[in-house]
């Protein structure tokens, strides 16, 4: 039996906007199928409402208490698996998306807390990235997560971590269109689901070495 070196927690988004799939929805649902050596995976689908996703992400990460959080979220339009830099404190339909939530909400201009303007994600970015990268899967790291709903939700949790002194890690990563959205819309940039799953076990694996890395720096320094 393998030893559990890091707890993950990974979440996607169910379909908003009228789309019939989402395909974070279906990656995530297809890797919690999977047995990982060394890792403990948990999987959540959240809500596309600005409140309640961070009501039940929140919730489970504060019943689990993961090593790391992996959000993912839709980014249709991009053409690479794009891990996020940095969430800025604002929800604003206005300037990033023309659709309300799904619970009917268009915010402009509200800040997600009275937290700081923006966060750093805490996830090896440049890591994952260039573990993708070297398996054939197109990727880049991103600057901006936009105002919608995916950095609603990577602020939120990384301000929930900071305000109670957590060591978890957390941040999000943005996948394509899948070929079956692009079916319907032949302009739509994509990448095969079977891709997209295979880019979110190589950065579930990423972060569970690092998580790894930083567990034995911990212990070194202590003199264990």
């Amino acid at each position: 039996m393998s030893t559990v070196t890091a707890k993950i927690l990974v979440t996607g988004f169910e379909p908003f906007g009228g789309m019939a799939v989402n395909p974070t929805q279906q990656i995530v649902e297809g890797i919690g199928e999977r047995p990982l050596p060394g890792i403990e995976l948990r999987t959540a689908v959240l809500p596309v409402e600005y409140d309640e996703c961070l009501r039940v992400v929140l919730a489970e990460i504060d019943r689990l208490e993961p090593d790391a959080v992996i959000a993912c979220g839709l980014a249709a339009g991009r053409t690479a698996v794009t891990p996020e830099r940095i969430a800025v404190n604002v929800k604003d339909t206005a300037s990033d998306q023309s659709i309300a939530d799904n619970a009917g909400r268009r915010p402009e201009d509200e800040r997600i807390s009275d937290g700081p303007d923006g966060i750093f994600g805490t996830l090896p970015i440049r890591a994952i990235q260039q573990a993708l990268v070297s398996a054939g899967v197109p990727s880049s790291i991103s600057n901006t997560a936009g105002t919608y709903i995916c950095n609603n939700t990577m602020y939120g949790i990384l301000d929930h971590l900071r305000r109670r002194d957590s060591r978890a890690l957390a941040g999000f990563v943005h996948f394509p269109a899948s070929t079956e959205m692009a079916a319907a819309d032949p302009r739509l940039a994509s990448l095969p689901l079977e891709t997209m799953e295979r880019a979110l076990l190589i950065s579930v694996e990423t972060v569970a070495e690092y998580v790894g890395s930083l567990s034995d720096d911990l212990a070194g320094s202590s003199g264990l």
